[in-house]
Formats: C-alpha cells, sequence, structure tokens
C-alpha cells in the first residue's frame, strides 16, 4: 500500500521542493538548476516572471543582472520560452532528433511535420541568412513558404515564427538573445553547448527529465493533462504516495 501523507506534510513537501523554505539558496544558477525551467515571460505587472521566481527564493540575494550575465555567457538558454541551464540541452537532443514525436505520431503532429516538409524552400532560406546573417529578428527573415500558416488563433499566417519555432524544436535554430522583448534567432550550434557525446538516448533523457521535474515540485501525478510547456507530470519515477483527502 501505498504510505499516505496528510495535507500538511503534502505543502511542506512542495514548498521544500520549491526552494521557498529556509535556508535560502544564494546565486541563480543553484535555483534554476533545482527547478529545472523558469519561464522567460516579460509582461511586468511588477516585474517580470524570471526575476519575481529568483526574488521569491533568492530574497535580498537577488540581482536582475545576474540573470543576464547568466544568459550572455550561456549558462543559460532560452528554450520555447523557458530559461534552462545550458547543460540541460543534452536532455533534449534525442527528441530534437525524433521530432515530432515517435511513432505512432498523432493526427496533429503529421499536420505541423507535413507543413514543414511542404515549406522546405522557406526552411533552407531561413538556416542561410542566419548562416551569413544571424543573428536575426522573426520580421527580418524571409517568408518565402508556399503553404501558409492556418490558425484559428493569433498565429494565423505567421508563416515565419512558425516555422522558427518547429526549427527550435528539431534543434536547427535557437534563441541567441533578446532585443527588448523580441527574440533574436540564430543557428542552434551557435547558441546550444557542443554536447552531443553526452546526450543520452530518448528513454532515459525522458526519466531523467521527469526525475528532476519532480525533485523540483516534490509531488506529482504519475499522469495529467497535457499543457504547454514543461509538464505537470511525471511518469513513474519517485515513490508513490496518497494524499489525505485525495
Amino acid at each position: 500500500m501505498p504510505e499516505e501523507l496528510t495535507r500538511g506534510q503534502a505543502r511542506r513537501i512542495a514548498v521544500r521542493a520549491q526552494l521557498l523554505t529556509d535556508p535560502r539558496p544564494t546565486d541563480v544558477m543553484t535555483v534554476v538548476r533545482h527547478l529545472g525551467v523558469v519561464q522567460h515571460d516579460f509582461t511586468a505587472y511588477v516585474a517580470p516572471n524570471a526575476h519575481l521566481v529568483l526574488w521569491s527564493r533568492l530574497g535580498p540575494a537577488a540581482d536582475d543582472g545576474e540573470l543576464d550575465a547568466r544568459l550572455v555567457d550561456r549558462d543559460l538558454v532560452e528554450m520555447q520560452g523557458m530559461l534552462r541551464p545550458a547543460e540541460d540541452v543534452a536532455l533534449f537532443r534525442a527528441a530534437m532528433a525524433g521530432w515530432p514525436g515517435p511513432e505512432p505520431r498523432r493526427e496533429w503532429q503529421r499536420e505541423i511535420a507535413g507543413w514543414v516538409d511542404a515549406n522546405e524552400r522557406c526552411r533552407e532560406d531561413i538556416l542561410e541568412r542566419l548562416q551569413h546573417e544571424g543573428p536575426l529578428a522573426a520580421r527580418d527573415l524571409p517568408d518565402t513558404t508556399t503553404v501558409p500558416w492556418r490558425s484559428s488563433g493569433w498565429t494565423n499566417a505567421k508563416n515565419v515564427q512558425r516555422l522558427l519555432d518547429f526549427l527550435e524544436a528539431r534543434g536547427e535554430v535557437a534563441v541567441s538573445h533578446r532585443e527588448g522583448r523580441e527574440r533574436m534567432w540564430d543557428l542552434a550550434e551557435r547558441v546550444y553547448p557542443d554536447d552531443d557525446g553526452a546526450a543520452p538516448p530518448a528513454d532515459e533523457a525522458l526519466r531523467e527529465r521527469a526525475r528532476r521535474r519532480l525533485a523540483a515540485l516534490g509531488l506529482a501525478r504519475e499522469r495529467s493533462a497535457e499543457t504547454p510547456g514543461e509538464p505537470n507530470d511525471v511518469g513513474a519515477v519517485g515513490e508513490e504516495v496518497t494524499v489525505e483527502g485525495l
């Protein structure tokens, strides 16, 4: 039988795992390496999200300049709108190589793969421009798509931006830096560390990512609904428990 936790115990596990207890961590890299991911959202009602996350963990030791310096030095990299330790890119290499996912693929995965294939000329034009002139903003890259991107939402007809998003997921391009809120794109080989030799197989990488996610959350479900960005579930890693009343 799984061990049962009281609600109080469950709360303490979650709060401690999120580095919200004493003693506080002392630097940016300790926080990001433990949390695994920090959303790079520039909306700032009080301050940008990454600064708030770091301030809530570091307290008076928080220094926005340290975050910026870590990004410049490539200790941290931006992947799909999230800040991650650069060494963690190795855990995504297999997924990049197997984009948009292992077989059997879902209908939406086949559709986006087909759209990218149909716009191979535009892909080649973007990579060539980045090779000779990068880093560049999306608006400075050529739109030579033959099949426009169709969406019922805000991405409709944003051909270059959507193609960049998929090329990022494939590990071909990466965000070099930001100028204001605008992402500046470059070839991934110029941004990510040369870690091909350290990249584990796909199943091993997924398990390690799940293990780190659980360490950062403290408590998580084995399965949960899919959400954009970092998953909320962790598979079979960790110890199975139940929580009082759930």
